[in-house]
């Protein structure tokens, strides 16, 4: 697998490390069917082939709700003669309850399914699947070892009764069986997958790490996947995945794929000295060739405040390829860093012209105007961001910050912060930025109770929680806490120099304190971390 699908998979991950919206693009030909059904239906409300038609088709959008719906009023008005698509809408109206997770109610209609047809595979694989997440472990054990008794080389039997004996606490059986599946067809990448959830269940993480390598290893169908859950578990335990990747790096020591992995890794966790170390020696060792290896150096050196580097690596990875939007974003955001700022605007403008709805570019694009005093242009830029990505909190925050300070728009600023508390996150998450907003709203009480309640249940696994609640306690007036909380995120190896000390965007940065010998101070004794 190439280095520039595994960069794809892990991008899409990491979602993994910070707030992303996306919806899928309109399919012309299933909106037109979709209109189809609701005619007929307008036409007759008790057309039951054509509600279990659409209830399909809602399962197949993982529109659940609607498709029980429609799938609950198929089966009031089907004839009772109807046997065959009885059993079909059935059929579907199980899947539905296990996907939304009302297992008592799959149950019921598994049970009819087995009943009509007793050697239906799949059924009684679903009917233990929900017996076991009921925690009805005896009687998910027996589906399980109905389906050995059916099929001895059944994998869903082998792994169902495997998480039960981890229910049971018999983690020796649990291995034992997993090793059984795996050796039915190693050369899967599914079945690897497969395993690393039931080590992962049994608290085995380093087990279920060298899983999700094996599996990205062994073939490319189930990558995105596993990359995903190497990334979730990093946010936890990142010494335990970086153990696992360079214990495949010591095996394989030159294959690029897993050197890459750890850059990209390594880099989401703001241990950008890491990730340079295994991007150069893909480089220099010629383990692979692609130009997002020299954008990944760019973001890494600008991270570290080494902004003329990383000009040069953006310049080359931009040379390199027409397919180079991002690059033009992070030229941009490093010209700016550099004081460039017509340089600054002119990359963004070139992002824009590549892919006109990229709000990254947009975004750089509104900076770089503000630094140009062109703050009308730049909140036009942000409305346009804020319309393709509603429900972005820290896009909020920049537009009602630039709206506040630059454009003398209170009342707009204040509905921008506004917008913030009524997005549909969590509020106790630092990426919520409701304390942020808060405190613009001037409702400190509030925010002082967010960012505490933050602190008092978020595993901050890499610094960036409490770098955040520096930027809040420095915006706050709070010196002797922001300090105490930028030292806690020094000390976990929150690497990020731009951000410690050049950022003064979006009053979401620890400016307000850079002036106090504490800051240089601390900073000075963690030089270690930065290479400096």
């Amino acid at each position: 697998m190439n280095l520039r699908k595994i960069a794809i998979s892990l991008l899409l991950s990491a979602g993994a490390f910070s707030f992303t919206a996306s919806a899928e693009a309109p399919n012309p030909m299933k909106e037109a069917l979709m209109k189809a059904y609701q005619a007929l239906l307008d036409e007759d409300p008790h057309d039951a082939e054509t509600l279990f038609r659409r209830a399909n088709e809602y399962y197949l959008r993982n529109d659940y709700i609607k498709a029980l719906d429609d799938i609950n009023n198929a089966l009031k008005y089907l004839p009772e003669e109807d046997l065959d698509t009885r059993f079909q809408a059935i059929q579907l109206r199980a899947n539905i309850n296990m996907m939304l997770h009302r297992y008592e109610q799959a149950i019921g209609d598994l049970n009819s399914e087995i009943s009509l047809d007793p050697q239906n595979y799949v059924a009684v694989y679903q009917r233990g699947t929900a017996l076991y997440e009921l925690g009805r472990y005896p009687e998910a054990k027996a589906d399980f070892r109905l389906l050995q008794q059916r099929n001895p080389r059944s994998q869903e039997a082998l792994f169902g009764l495997a998480r039960v004996a981890v229910k049971e606490n018999n983690l020796g059986l649990a291995d034992e069986l997993c090793d059984q599946a795996v050796e039915l067809s190693p050369s899967n990448s599914q079945v690897y997958l497969r395993r690393a959830s039931v080590r992962t269940l049994a608290g085995n993480e380093q087990g279920a790490v060298d899983d999700y390598i094996l599996a990205i290893s062994t073939d490319q169908e189930n990558t995105p996947r596993a990359l995903r859950e190497l990334v979730e578990i990093s946010k936890t335990n990142y010494p335990v995945v970086i153990a696992g990747l360079s214990t495949a790096i010591r095996q394989a020591p030159r294959n690029g794929m897993y050197y890459f992995i750890r850059a990209m890794i390594a880099q989401g966790h703001c241990n950008y000295l890491a990730a340079i170390a295994d991007y150069d020696r893909i480089i220099n060792e010629n383990l692979d060739s692609y130009p997002g290896l020299n954008a990944a150096l760019a973001e890494c050196y600008f991270a570290l405040g080494k902004f003329d580097t990383a000009l040069l690596n953006i310049d080359y990875a931009i040379s390199a390829t027409r397919d180079n939007e991002r690059y033009y974003v992070i030229k941009s955001q490093i010209q700016r860093a550099l004081g460039n700022y017509d340089s600054a605007l002119s990359c963004a403008e070139t992002a824009l012209e590549k892919e006109p709805d990229s709000n990254e570019a947009l975004i750089a694009k509104a900076l770089a105007q503000l630094r140009l005093g062109n703050s009308a242009d730049a909140s036009v830029c942000l409305s346009e961001a804020t319309m393709n990505a509603p429900e972005n909190p820290y896009l909020a925050i920049i537009r009602g910050w630039v709206l506040k300070d630059y454009r003398r728009q209170k009342k707009n600023a204040d509905m921008s912060f506004e917008r913030v508390l009524d997005m549909d996150l969590a509020h106790d998450q630092i990426k919520s930025y409701r304390g942020f907003a808060l405190l613009q709203l001037d409702r400190k009480e509030e925010a002082d109770r967010w960012i505490e309640r933050v602190l008092a249940i978020t595993d901050d696994y890499d610094g960036e929680v409490n770098y955040l609640a520096a930027c809040y306690y420095a915006q706050a007036g709070n010196s002797d806490k922001a300090f105490k909380c930028m030292a806690a995120s020094l000390e976990k190896g929150y690497a990020n120099y731009y951000n410690w000390a050049v950022n003064t965007e979006a009053d979401v940065n620890v400016e307000p304190i850079r002036k106090d010998p504490r800051f240089s101070a601390l900073l000075k004794a963690n030089g270690a971390i930065f290479g400096r």
